[in-house]
């Protein structure tokens, strides 16, 4: 059997999309083969189960990222339960109980808000904003005129 044939079974498969859902890379999936990356290039282009594969396993983890980053960016809201161990007066065990109940706040976090809005409408919030080149042009041109004019008078 060659190297390959095992990764296109549905054992091989399942393995290939574990470790893309990990969120390992390329490079560490083909280590994890026994394989170099470029080889592992090749198959996913000349095997179309290995790629879908791979691609499948990342979107699951780039969905779970995409979720905690917009989480993260609104806030919000959990409880957090403390227990002790405590002795039960009826039977002298030891036993965990809840104490407390605490509900706490996890406020926006505008880093995340940042990240989010450059990457999703970079229309509206990249730092650089393309300036037209031909009024840019014209405007150099309108003042280089008045500045002529001006150098005449």
């Amino acid at each position: 059997m060659a190297k390959y044939e095992y990764w296109l079974t549905p054992e091989g498969l399942l393995l290939l999309e574990g470790w893309a859902r990990d969120g390992l890379t390329d490079e560490q999936i083909s280590n994890n083969i026994g394989i170099s990356r470029s080889t592992l290039a090749e198959w996913k282009k000349k095997y179309e189960d290995i790629s879908d594969t791979l691609k499948k396993g990342k979107e699951v983890v780039d969905i779970q990222v995409e979720n905690a980053l917009l989480k993260r960016a609104l806030g919000y809201s959990y409880e957090e339960v403390t227990k002790e161990i405590c002795e039960n007066p009826e039977t002298g065990n030891l036993e965990m109980k809840i104490t407390k109940k605490v509900k706490k706040e996890v406020v926006p976090d505008t880093t995340a808000q940042i990240f989010w809005l450059k990457n999703r409408r970079p229309d509206k919030w990249r730092d650089k904003h393309e300036v037209n080149s031909n009024s840019g042009e014209k405007a150099v041109e309108k003042y280089i005129r008045a500045i002529e004019e001006d150098m005449r008078k």
